[in-house]
């Protein structure tokens, strides 16, 4: 992003979201990322100490590479950790307009709290069956592209 931008002008085109699953490979993953790519950090599955410590970690491999970074977690916790922005539920995200506002969506009922929310994203998801949704109902194809 050009450094006159804000973040909402344009926004970054791949999302990397972390978990416990593919902690051993991000710093390679965000390393292979084109600049101005964003990583979701969720990381649920630390206490608050050492995921506040993996993400000052990942945090600053990100700057270097040119990308930023959204937390998982409240906007007051984001704003302290310096993240860009929040993710999580629309109901979640705040009225803070200095942090990239980025909801999930499952369906119609979240797309439309996302939208009165006024998100600056939505990410919708299952589309396909993951192991964060294991068992649970995929968008599928047709889903993905109605809510869309």
């Amino acid at each position: 992003m050009a450094a006159n931008q804000t973040l909402t002008d344009e926004l970054p085109h791949l999302w990397l979201f972390s978990d416990a699953r593919n902690d051993s490979a991000l710093e390679q993953a965000m390393d292979r990322l084109p600049v101005g790519s964003a990583l979701v950090y969720r990381h649920y599955h630390l206490d608050t100490a050492a995921r506040h410590s993996r993400f000052d970690a990942l945090s600053r491999l990100a700057q270097k590479l040119g990308h930023i970074v959204i937390l998982s977690g409240e906007g007051e916790q984001a704003l302290a950790w310096g993240a860009a922005g929040i993710y999580g539920p629309a109901q979640r995200l705040g009225q803070d307009k200095t942090l990239l506002r980025c909801a999930t969506a499952h369906d119609l009922a979240e797309v439309r709290l996302a939208n009165q929310a006024r998100a600056d994203a939505v990410f919708l998801s299952p589309v396909f069956a993951t192991r964060s949704h294991a068992g649970g109902k995929t968008l599928g194809i047709q889903g993905f592209r109605a809510l869309a």
